[in-house]
């Protein structure tokens, strides 16, 4: 069954649209991670809780709002992004960005203050500041990407009601799952969920190894010191 033509493309077209809402939300939970962490303004608290309320978000409840935005009678239903892998994008870029944000909001808080002022002060630019404490953050930040496309690749509510499971088109590992079981293919959807399973550890033993890699490199450069 691992070597099928279709499951091959099923598993292709996961891992692109996690991959890519991943990616996405990288963009959008790391500036907006980092402006949280060191911003001081008016409502700061209330936005925090709005993210960290967003990362317990049912994907189901994602599925139905970018569902009835994106039919025909809704706002954007004049794009026809309802049922294609660019709706199952979205949706998955709605429910990871806020826990790459709110993950990137927390490393950035937990380094010490005075680093920043250190740095501006020894004629650092802004850019040059947030750059250099991305790194000393970035175990955390690497912890993040990976809750990020794990909050994603095992998703099913969401897929299911903006994709519609279509064959050849939007159908990827989970909602492949729930048709196989619905019609009583639990071998194949035994099956299917191993494949899953050994994906979603491949890419995170990859992630992992080079989150410890990274942080060995740190206990040697100690040690020398």
């Amino acid at each position: 069954m691992f070597f099928d033509s279709e499951v091959f493309q099923i598993t292709v077209l996961s891992l692109q649209v996690s991959a890519i809402a991943t990616c996405i939300s990288l963009l959008i939970g790391l500036p907006l991670g980092t402006w949280l962490a060191f911003g001081n303004f008016r409502g700061r608290s209330f936005i925090l809780s709005i993210i960290n309320t967003g990362m317990a978000l049912p994907p189901v409840v994602v599925g139905l709002v970018v569902a009835i935005n994106l039919w025909r009678s809704g706002l954007f239903g004049d794009l026809r992004l309802i049922y294609t892998p660019i709706a199952i994008i979205i949706a998955q870029t709605i429910i990871a960005a806020p826990v790459v944000t709110g993950l990137t909001a927390a490393a950035l808080e937990a380094l010490d203050p005075r680093l920043g002022q250190q740095l501006l002060g020894l004629g650092a630019s802004r850019v040059q500041m947030v750059w250099y404490l991305w790194r000393e953050a970035r175990l955390p930040l690497l912890a993040a990407l990976m809750a990020g496309f794990g909050s994603v690749i095992s998703e099913v509510g969401a897929s299911m009601m903006v994709g519609g499971n279509i064959r050849g088109q939007t159908r990827v590992l989970t909602t492949a799952i729930v048709l196989e079981t619905s019609k009583g293919e639990f071998e194949k959807a035994l099956a299917l969920s191993a494949l899953l399973l050994i994906l979603t550890y491949l890419i995170n033993l990859a992630l992992t190894w080079i989150q410890q890699k990274s942080r060995k490199a740190d206990w040697q450069s100690a040690l020398r010191k």
